[in-house]
């Protein structure tokens, strides 16, 4: 059984449509066909089957897409495993958010650069979503990506997740700001001023619209931003409010509310594709991530 035939049933899969396998895979829709096709002959089974204009899989199609995972991280860690001994060297294609760059892949760099210069990182700033989807795509090779313990997210079973750090939010504020409290008691102070959600990933806007349910109205968002400088803009000229972390300094027309009682924390997390940590570049930058 080719296992790149495989790899065109497990996208179809995910993506749903051959048109859209071919773009990801870099080929055209009739070589998708022909390949799940042979595919299908070699197993002896039908693999899809008519859905209106387009094809779904077959149940049997399903459960071999299931075995593809496994199989295809195999044949990965097979291929890394060649030869373990040897220096790292290859480029690490990286897409994270902009906190996680800072705060753990440029101290990496640095270190990378001084005791390892044969491993270089190729790094663009992307939200989970959007790295994720260049993980997919493999056009790159590690993704730092993040949610919110009050908005887990959910990935792909063909990716490996694994925890990098967690930090505490708090709701930023006009200052000066009243008295606190628990989350709730917090958010109820806030109730009638615009919110800030963020313009790229939806965890921020989820936690903000959990949080109010609890305290009981439907928050008002108005603003959506993705850099935190600006969200402290928009805080002073809205007057509006919106979260941020508590380990952040900010500017001193900003007051920053702890949120405790349900807690707020932001979880990162290092993803790759299953099979592929055990090369000995990524091995590396994993180890020291």
């Amino acid at each position: 059984m080719e296992t790149r035939r495989l790899q065109f049933l497990l996208e179809l899969s995910r993506l749903g449509s051959m048109h859209a396998v071919a773009d990801v895979l870099g080929t055209t829709t009739s070589t998708v066909s022909q390949q799940i096709a042979v595919l299908a002959r070699e197993t002896g089974t039908p693999l899809l089957e008519p859905d209106g204009r387009r094809v779904r899989l077959t149940p049997a199609g399903q459960r071999l897409a299931e075995h593809a995972v496994s199989i295809l991280a195999a044949v990965e860690a097979a291929r890394a495993d060649l030869d373990p001994a040897s220096e790292p060297a290859g480029t690490v294609r990286v897409a994270g958010f902009a906190t996680a760059i800072r705060r753990s892949l440029l101290p990496v760099a640095d270190q990378l650069a001084g005791r390892f210069p044969r491993v270089r990182l190729v790094i663009s700033e992307y939200e989970p979503a959007e790295a994720l989807a260049q993980l997919m795509a493999d056009d790159v090779d590690l993704a730092l990506t993040y949610d919110y313990d009050l908005a887990p997210a959910t990935v792909d079973r063909a990716v490996d997740v694994a925890p990098l750090w967690t930090a505490p939010w708090g709701l930023g504020v006009p200052a000066p700001a009243p008295d606190g409290g628990d989350t709730l008691t917090v958010f109820r102070a806030f109730r009638d001023h615009d919110w800030i959600g963020n313009s790229r990933n939806r965890a921020d806007e989820d936690v903000l619209r959990t949080l109010a349910s609890m305290a009981g109205f439907s928050p008002r968002v108005t603003h959506r931003a993705d850099s935190l400088d600006l969200v402290e803009d928009l805080i002073v000229a809205g007057p509006g409010v919106g979260l941020l972390p508590l380990d952040r300094p900010t500017r001193p027309d900003v007051a920053l509310l702890p949120l405790t009682g349900p807690d707020v924390r932001l979880r990162s997390f290092a993803c790759t594709r299953r099979g592929r940590a055990a090369w000995p570049p990524l091995a590396l930058v994993l180890g020291l991530l």
